[in-house]
């Protein structure tokens, strides 16, 4: 007497095949998706003076202002944590205030990226700043070493 198989038995190899990469790809799908909704709040746009100034970019919204600290802008406050500067790329410029410790290679007409996002009277607030050098950059310790021989 014939027996009867089960429903798995009856599925031929080319079958299970497609059916697992269906899977796999509806799985690869759902984990971009959830990336990509995870990371929305966290994407920070990259800004000029410029930019800001053709009102391309709207207060309240995380971003990074690039461009030179412009000379002799550079303001220390008297309760020594908050600076104000001015970003300039040569064409406009932006008024930034940062509250925190600056980095060591932060100075007047140096290059800066600062984080943070505009206020609603033009000045954009940092929570970050990422100071840039030149491709001549030499650490303090080595150059020092380097200059006293």
């Amino acid at each position: 007497m014939p027996t009867r198989s089960s429903g798995a038995d009856m599925l031929r190899p080319k079958h299970q095949r497609l059916i697992l990469i269906s899977l796999a790809l509806a799985a690869l799908i759902g984990a971009v998706l959830l990336a990509m909704w995870g990371l929305k709040d966290r994407a920070a746009y990259f800004a000029t003076p410029s930019d800001i100034a053709a009102g391309r970019f709207a207060p309240g919204k995380a971003m990074r202002l690039g461009g030179m600290v412009e000379k002799g802008s550079l303001q220390r406050l008297p309760d020594g944590v908050t600076i104000r500067f001015l970003v300039s790329d040569m064409k406009q410029q932006t008024p930034v205030e940062f509250r925190g410790i600056a980095p060591s290679l932060f100075r007047e007409g140096s290059g800066v990226v600062a984080e943070g996002q505009l206020a609603d009277n033009g000045t954009f607030v940092a929570d970050n700043i990422l100071a840039k050098h030149d491709e001549r950059y030499m650490p303090p310790q080595i150059d020092n070493g380097m200059t006293g021989r």
